[in-house]
């Protein structure tokens, strides 16, 4: 018998399970542990059933949340699956890192008096259970005898990926590191999202038929015009991201022990720095470490620190905590975890000691004045408020830019004044049969937003492929 409206709105959100704060601080093993079937059960009946589904509306690939929950709700855990894998190539990925509270959950009939549906954990639920319990299902569609080149193996590239492949395209992916997965795999570290989720997803992709070449730089190895001239693809989607790291431009910045998050979190996550005495690649180590930024990057990359060792460690950020672009829940589980945030303060300088390593940040105090062109109030230093966080290793989170590589060696291929590429409506570029997407168009942004894009592209490369048109 159907739950009435009146006695779900009874039922309490249900909390994640995550490891206690103390124990997690000193392992990289996943802080949420996820739901157990009554858990999520209980949860899933939660959901109103809304005819209209806003949720739907504000996730970027477009899940169809309702009929997914409702399965959960009735126990149909294989209908479930079959619906969230419908419209999500990656569901064990945006399940964990997906910031649903300002996208499908925000949505929710139930946000406006009280807690929304935890449409994010039921989905992490979801995706972990089809995973461990049943085989892909995939059936190949006809081939249509069109070759498609993906640069980049990140969320965007292995969702066109993943969509393309569904519409019968034979897909190679082109990988410039040792191993797929881009941002998801270098990026994020173990204990937000288990590089063993991201394999599995794409181990999925390579059975519905798409290759990957790894160690293929695009602009190095082949250029665009070689992948459409020399080596016969129909197609191009460009998905490269956004990763040469900016830095502040201060002082210091050239002493040893000075790293950008993503060197940092490449030598940790990608390369298993932090299996010391197991792996190859070596990391600074200090028993201080001050991280600057505010985004979910610096959150890594400061959470990351206390679990080498860091005592303490520091984060840095010129506004307040209510500017701060992170997701709620990882700042929360940052300071459970014992770091230290300095808000309203900014590095000026970076000192160090008579043999140039890092022995200090100069930090100078802030206030919030008028907002600026991003909506937040401009951080105003204080004059004659200077002060020292003594650390031995400092990263630099504040953003990442396009690296000019591929489109310098794209002739007729449009960027904007920033480097990032520019498409159309449709996602295609200056050069017709090139797509793009994620962050090479967007600039930095969320691994959901850059599948979104991924998503749309595949449905224009494949008018593209199919009419030879937009």
């Amino acid at each position: 018998m159907a739950m009435k409206p009146s006695e779900r709105m009874k039922i309490a959100r249900q909390g994640m399970p995550e490891q206690e704060p103390d124990v997690r601080a000193a392992n990289f093993k996943e802080v949420n542990l996820g739901y157990e079937a009554p858990t999520a059960c209980t949860e899933a009946n939660r959901c109103l059933q809304c005819k209209d589904g806003q949720c739907i509306k504000g996730c970027p690939v477009g899940v169809d949340i309702p009929n997914f929950v409702a399965a959960v709700a009735d126990g149909d855990l294989c209908k479930a699956a079959d619906i969230l894998l419908a419209d999500n190539v990656l569901p064990g990925v945006t399940g964990r890192v997906c910031p649903q509270e300002t996208q499908c959950e925000v949505k929710c009939v139930r946000a406006k008096k009280g807690t929304p549906v935890a449409v994010g954990y039921l989905e992490r639920f979801v995706a972990d259970w089809a995973r461990e319990n049943r085989q892909d299902l995939f059936e190949p569609p006809p081939p249509t005898g069109k070759k498609v080149a993906v640069v980049g193996s990140g969320p965007a590239g292995l969702t066109c990926a993943g969509e393309l492949a569904k519409r019968g395209h034979a897909v190679t992916i082109f990988e410039a590191l040792h191993t797929p997965g881009g941002v998801l795999m270098y990026g994020i570290p173990e204990f937000r999202l288990p590089n063993l989720i991201v394999e599995a997803e794409v181990e999925t992709l390579r059975k519905r038929g798409v290759k990957i070449e790894c160690d293929v730089v695009i602009g190095q190895t082949y250029t665009i015009p070689e992948l459409m001239d020399d080596e016969g693809f129909d197609a191009v989607f460009i998905a490269n991201g956004a990763g040469l790291p900016i830095f502040q431009g201060i002082p210091g910045e050239n002493l040893k022990g000075v790293y950008s998050a993503n060197e940092f979190l490449t030598r940790v996550n990608l390369m298993g720095a932090y299996r010391f005495g197991e792996t190859d690649t070596p990391v600074v180590r200090g028993s201080q470490i001050v991280v600057v930024g505010g985004g979910n990057t610096a959150m890594d990359g400061v959470r990351t620190s206390k679990r080498l060792g860091a005592d303490p460690a520091t984060l840095v950020y010129r506004r307040s905590r209510e500017e701060m672009p992170a997701r709620v829940e990882e700042v929360k589980h940052a300071e459970e975890e014992g770091v230290i945030m300095h808000l309203l303060c900014n590095p000026v300088e970076v000192l160090g000691d008579d043999d140039g390593w890092v022995r200090a940040v100069k930090c100078i105090k802030m206030e919030l004045g008028e907002p600026d062109d991003s909506g937040r109030r401009r951080p105003v230093p204080i004059k004659g408020s200077e002060f020292e966080i003594p650390c031995q290793v400092f990263i630099e989170a504040i953003g990442t830019r396009a690296n000019p590589l591929l489109t310098q060696t794209t002739p007729g291929l449009k960027v904007n004044k920033w480097g990032y590429i520019e498409i159309d409506e449709k996602g295609m570029t200056s050069i017709p049969g090139v797509f793009a997407g994620g962050d090479i168009v967007r600039g930095a942004a969320t691994v959901i937003l850059a599948m979104g894009d991924g998503k749309t592209a595949a449905a224009s490369m494949h008018e593209y492929l199919t009419n030879g048109t937009k």
